[in-house]
C-alpha cells in the first residue's frame, strides 16, 4: 500500500539521525513503520504545515528513542541551529514526565497520530480551560514524544506566534510541557497550566493508531 505521507516523514527522521539515536541500522528503522502502512495508506496524503493542520503523523516513541536525546536534532525551515531543552526543567530533564493515562497512548515504538491540530484557536486560553474543551470535541491533547516527532517530521509546523503546548505529558504538578521558538531554533520548555499565552496554543489529535487495521 502506498503511504507516501508516512515515506516523507520517515525520511526527515533519518536525515535528522533518529535511526543513530536509537541504536538501528537505515533499513532497520524503516521496518519500525511497517505495520503503520495499511492505515496511513487509507488516510490523506496531503500535508499543509503551514496551516497547522496534518492528517497524520507517525510518531517516534519514548520506547525507541529518549525524548531529550531528540531536542537537538530539531531545526527550524533554513536554519542550522540546534534544538534548545529548556534549562527550567531542572536537573531531572524530562525524565519525570509521564503521558497521561486516561490517552491510551499505545505501547508500542511507533504509531499513527491522526488528525493533528496545531490549536491556534487556543492562543491566549489557559491550557486547562482549552483541554476540557478539546475533550468535549472527542480530541486529545498531544504528548512530548508527539509534539518532537511533528516538530522533527515536518519543521514549517513550527511558526512564529503560532507555536504549541503539549498538554498530554504532565509531571504530576501544575507544568504543561511546550514547544516554541527561541534563537532561531526550536525550544522544549514548559508554562503553567492556569497561564495563557498569545503565541502558544494547544495541540489536539483526533486518534492514536498501533496498527494496520
Amino acid at each position: 500500500m502506498t503511504s507516501l505521507l508516512l515515506d516523507d516523514q520517515v525520511d526527515a527522521y533519518i536525515t535528522a539521525g533518529l535511526h543513530r539515536l536509537a541504536a538501528l541500522s537505515e533499513g532497520d528503522f524503516r521496518e519500525v513503520f511497517d505495520p503503520l502502512r495499511g492505515a496511513a495508506a487509507e488516510l490523506p496524503q496531503d500535508a499543509f504545515p503551514a496551516d497547522g493542520v496534518l492528517p497524520y503523523v507517525a510518531v517516534v516513541a519514548d520506547a525507541l528513542i529518549d525524548p531529550a536525546a531528540r531536542v537537538p536534532g530539531l531545526r527550524l525551515p533554513g536554519s542550522a541551529n540546534e534544538g534548545i531543552l529548556d534549562r527550567n526543567h531542572g536537573e531531572e530533564g524530562l525524565a519525570p514526565y509521564r503521558d497521561r493515562p486516561e490517552l491510551e497512548v499505545p505501547q508500542a515504538p511507533a504509531y499513527l497520530l491522526v488528525n493533528v491540530q496545531r490549536g491556534d484557536e487556543f492562543r491566549d486560553v489557559a491550557p486547562l480551560d482549552a483541554c476540557a474543551q478539546i475533550a468535549d470535541r472527542g480530541r486529545s491533547p498531544l504528548t512530548i514524544a508527539e509534539g518532537l516527532s511533528i516538530t522533527a517530521a515536518h519543521p514549517g509546523f513550527l511558526k512564529k506566534n503560532h507555536c504549541f503546548m503539549l498538554a498530554g505529558s504532565s509531571r504530576g504538578d501544575k507544568r504543561v510541557p511546550a514547544i516554541w521558538i527561541s534563537q532561531k531554533a526550536p525550544k522544549l520548555g514548559w508554562c503553567f497550566d492556569k497561564v495563557p499565552h498569545s503565541w502558544l496554543g494547544i495541540a489536539s489529535a483526533a486518534a492514536r493508531r498501533p496498527v494496520s487495521a
